[in-house]
This record gives structure tokens, sequence and C-alpha cells, in this order.
């Protein structure tokens, strides 16, 4: 559970520390030992072509199970750039109430997601799509139907990306790491789009890199409709994760 910090708009997280060690989700003991990988006690496959999933992850986790447990009203959730299922397998795993919505822009994610969702015996609760972001859900009638949307999009720049982060692309895609020039260009596209399927009420969490919440800040601002966005923290006290509600009104950006 989270709690006020003395920032205005900051919430002091009880996820890790995350100064950006590139801490991923550690390998599998005992009965999950054919996984590659345990994230919130979930045993994932990930494979070749797959992001692991992040430590620091479970902040973004944290602050969407608290939202659910404040308003119980929350029944539909999407999970965007959901990578191997990591975050909605959690949350499923912790709120049989819910019914999730998951995608991924690469069909190797969304095809693993499938697999960790039928090992979890989730397949009538989870479902995963592949497409561009919100494209991915064309067709499935969700537009004003969604309580809740989390997302982990890509937050490293390309040029920083390109020069000292460039080990991370030694084993992983590049889609699940390039945020474009300033690292936040799935962001403003998120932003931009949610509106159209949050319900009235609705969240939208999602996790960003270390520095970037004055931009966040700035561009949920600029999408009329959110209120001021709220800023969760990891114990080193930095800001890794955006969460706004929308208003409602006129969805169109």
């Amino acid at each position: 559970m989270s709690m006020l910090s003395g920032h205005d708009g900051v919430r002091a997280g009880s996820g890790p520390s995350t100064a950006w060690q590139d801490r991923k989700a550690p390998p599998p003991e005992g009965p999950s030992a054919d996984a590659d990988a345990v994230f919130m006690d979930v045993a994932l496959e990930v494979g070749p072509g797959v992001v692991t999933p992040r430590l620091e992850t479970e902040l973004l986790v944290q602050e969407a199970l608290t939202r659910m447990e404040a308003e119980p009203g929350i029944r539909t959730v999407l999970d965007l750039c959901c990578g191997c299922g990591a975050i909605a397998l959690a949350l499923a795993t912790r709120n049989a109430d819910i019914r999730i919505r998951a995608s991924d822009l690469l069909e190797a994610a969304a095809a693993v997601t499938r697999r960790n969702v039928l090992r979890h015996g989730l397949g009538d609760r989870v479902t995963v799509s592949c497409g561009d972001l919100f494209s991915a859900f064309d067709g499935q009638g969700l537009e004003g139907r969604v309580d809740l949307i989390v997302a982990n999009p890509p937050y490293i720049s390309t040029g920083r990306l390109d020069s000292e982060k460039a080990q991370l692309l030694e084993q992983e895609p590049r889609e699940a790491f390039d945020g474009g020039p300033y690292g936040l260009a799935i962001h403003q596209r998120l932003i931009r789009e949610a509106p159209d399927f949050l319900v009235p009420g609705g969240w939208l969490l999602f996790e960003f890199g270390h520095g970037q919440e004055r931009q966040v800040a700035a561009l949920i601002a600029r999408r009329r409709g959110f209120e001021p966005a709220v800023f969760a923290c990891d114990q080193n006290g930095a800001p890794r994760v955006a969460a706004a509600r929308w208003r409602g009104g006129h969805a169109a950006g």
C-alpha cells in the first residue's frame, strides 16, 4: 500500500529500489523450475524475442491493486505492452473479479502471454491480442467501457539505447525499450488515446523512466479531461509510476 509523501501529487511506494539497475525477475526454483522467470510469485515463460519482466514493475502492479481495493467496481482492465503477460497475470491471480484484455505489438510476446495464461488456467479471465496499442482491440466493443488501463511502455530514448544501454538489445527486442527521441513517444499516444476507452472515473496507470515525471505531468495536463497526475515513487524516492483519472467528457484529443 502506498502512502502520501511530503510532495503534492506524489506517493511513496512500497516497491523495490529502482535506480535503473536493470534488475530482472529472478529465475524460478522448486515446482516452477521449468519456467524462465518469477514475477510477484507468478511463474512465467519468457523465451527469445520477449522482454524479461523487471522487479521495478512491481510498483505499477501494486498501484493498480491499490485502486482495485479502493474501488471494487473495477472489472474491465486493459494491459498494453504486455510482454510475457507478467502484469496481467499478477493482477488476475490477486483479483478474481476482473477481466483483463492484454496486448503487445509483437506477435512473439502475444504468443508467450497466451501460453502463460494457459499455464495458470486463466483463459476465462485473460484474453490476449496482438497490435499497436489500442488498435489491438479494434472490433471488441471496448470503447467507453474500460475501468482501468495499465501499461509499461518503452521509455528509453533512442540515442541512449544505441549507446550506454545497448547491452539491453543483445537478447531482448528493441520494441520493448525504444521510446523514441525523448523516451516518451509511446506515452504521448497512450495518454491521447486512452480516453476513448475509459469510463468516466476510470484510471490510466503507467510506468516511466527516471527524470521523466515533469514531462509526463505536462502531457497529462494537456490532455483535457484527466485529473492531475499522481505519481508513485520507488524506495529511493524517484517517481516511476503515473496514475491519472479520466473525468469524462469529449474524448477526442
